[in-house]
């Protein structure tokens, strides 16, 4: 599947199963406290078991860059284009792709590609070991079965590195990023399922881990999230063969489009978009909209990153997509929460990873960064009540705000309602006067395996959470949470 085909098919089509009839598609892959579970897709981290900042920092890896002694043997390269690239192999047998950085904007790309890649893991998702190198040009010798057009001579290498940035001191600068283990089968769709892989049951338009990506994206401006920028492979551990599933290629994030600085259009609108469009020709293309109008520094390292028009719910990839067309409050919801984990001291130790030689231009990508993830956990945690971390401590049921613990709204309070719950029936039979947060009596006096249900309302929203509890020989425990909207 070819990328033009990709874009045509989501930009005029609609692939997938969306919702429909006022009939929202629930996302599925997820457990009854509407946590997405671990998974060849996915998996819980900072959000679930908080990382230190060594291990935000060291994201999937960080003790496998190239080897510096030794040569770099190119094995496959990219002559053609814009920005060329190479597959090398270091002394150890390992293989790298290297990604270098425009002319215009040193940097700028292997930064942007470092930082997203250990943000995303930190996510929760798989991803390639990037890592930042500096290498001088007797340091790359052309393999004997080089894959490539024609046979690469040392004139060739030197005309494809005249045209990147080198560093007088350092040598040439860029992003090595390690082959993933397995056998590659190619990208995953955002829509649908693969028919070779048994353990893909749920359509992709409805897994909450995809529907997720829409609010990491938009919070780190990976604006060319596609099928094309993710990756399939076989693998085999402890006797099990099964797929694994990779996002790859964060050079086009912050405020990087991978060859060039990223336009001030990308991720307000999509490349071909109708209203945009109609709006151009009513107007005589004498109408400039607002995200036209926004103020970038000069950081050619960083390109066009901003934190004050960013619109959370507005922004958009380079073009449509499935998962993120069926995303829910609750999708939202659970991806916010994950971008709110992240502390501003967090943020600024991922952002140093970029190696930003200029100070300024650090401290710009990390303040935009935490000022977007106010804007998202603003914009995401008002389309539901925001609670979570649900427990029975104490013969009471608690539980944490979020956007009251963020600081994004003063604390409230809250009122309940304590009902019986038929879990076959789905019916709930409520308690007369148990209206507090203390387990009521039937609960602590009921039969082991009975279920009850707690709705929670808070200040003045209308919004309310629904907290399941099931009542043990020996305890109570949460075992379900719904999140009305």
């Amino acid at each position: 599947m070819g990328e033009f085909y990709d874009f045509l098919q989501n930009t005029f089509g609609k692939p997938g199963k969306q919702h429909s009839n006022g009939k929202p598609i629930p996302s599925q892959e997820v457990n009854t406290l509407g946590e997405v579970l671990d998974s060849s897709w996915y998996t819980n981290r900072h959000y679930r078991n908080p990382m230190t900042i060594e291990q935000l920092v060291a994201g999937p890896g960080r003790e496998n860059p190239p080897v510096k002694e030794g040569p770099w043997k190119i094995v496959a390269a990219k002559t053609e284009g814009i920005t060329p690239g190479f597959t090398i192999e270091d002394s150890r047998g390992r293989k790298y792709v290297l990604k270098f950085d425009p002319m215009t904007n040193p940097e700028m790309a292997s930064a942007a590609d470092v930082i997203t890649s250990k943000f995303f893991y930190a996510l929760g998702y798989n991803v390639p070991e990037n890592y930042i190198v500096y290498f001088d040009r007797q340091q790359l010798v052309v393999a004997a079965d080089a894959k490539v057009k024609s046979p690469i001579t040392d004139r060739d290498i030197d005309e494809m590195l005249h045209r990147v940035p080198r560093d007088p001191r350092k040598g040439y600068r860029a992003l090595a990023s390690r082959y993933i283990d397995g056998k590659i089968l190619g990208p995953f769709r955002y829509d649908g399922t693969r028919g070779d892989d048994p353990n893909d049951v749920v359509p992709h338009e409805q897994r909450r881990d995809l529907r997720g990506v829409f609010v990491f994206s938009a919070w780190l401006a990976h604006h060319d999230v596609k099928s094309l920028n993710s990756l399939d492979t076989l693998v085999e551990e402890d006797g099990r063969r099964y797929l694994k599933h990779y996002l790859i290629d964060f050079g086009s994030s912050l405020g990087s489009a991978s060859s060039e600085a990223k336009s001030p259009r990308a991720g307000n609108e999509y490349l071909l978009g109708w209203k945009p469009a109609a709006v151009q020709i009513l107007t005589l293309g004498f109408y400039v909209p607002e995200w036209a109008k926004t103020y970038y520094p000069d950081f050619p390292s960083v390109g066009r990153f901003e934190s004050t028009m960013f619109d959370p719910e507005e922004w958009k990839p380079n073009y449509p997509n499935p998962a993120f067309d069926n995303r829910l409050p609750d999708d939202t919801f659970w991806a916010a929460k994950q971008v709110m984990t992240f502390s501003d001291e967090q943020i600024r130790a991922i952002v140093k990873t970029g190696e930003y030689s200029d100070p300024e231009a650090e401290k710009w990508v990390a303040d935009c960064l935490i000022a977007r993830r106010d804007k998202i956990g603003k914009a995401f945690f008002a389309k539901v009540l925001p609670l979570d971390r649900f427990a029975v401590r104490e013969g009471r049921l608690i539980f944490e705000d979020l956007a009251s613990k963020h600081g994004l709204i003063p604390s409230r309070d809250y009122t309940v309602q304590w009902s019986r719950f038929d879990n076959e029936k789905e019916r709930k039979s409520p308690l007369p006067g148990e209206t507090g947060f203390a387990l009521p009596r039937p609960l602590l006096e009921g039969a082991a395996g009975s279920y009850f249900a707690a709705d929670i309302h808070g200040g003045d929203t209308k919004k309310t959470v629904t907290v399941y509890l099931r009542k043990k020989s020996d305890r109570v425990e949460v075992v379900g949470v719904d999140h009305a909207w």
